[in-house]
């Protein structure tokens, strides 16, 4: 049996993304989950989440068809 596969953002994987983004964005991320107290792959994983399905919190409750 396939275990199922876990709808949460790594640490290591939210660190290959922030190292793709431009300077400001990565600053402003990691600003973020410092001011709201949040590891960073939660804040990375909110803000893509939120941009799919402004309801979302993250990618377990992201419908990206929700409202279309």
């Amino acid at each position: 049996m396939q275990a199922k596969l876990e709808e949460r953002l790594s640490p290591a994987d939210a660190e290959v993304i922030l190292g793709r983004l431009p300077e400001r964005i990565r600053t402003a991320l990691i600003i973020r989950a410092a001011e709201i107290e949040y590891p960073i792959e939660a804040v990375v994983e909110m803000a893509i989440a939120s941009f799919l399905d402004e309801d979302a919190l993250g990618f377990v409750d992201c419908k990206p068809d929700r409202g279309q």
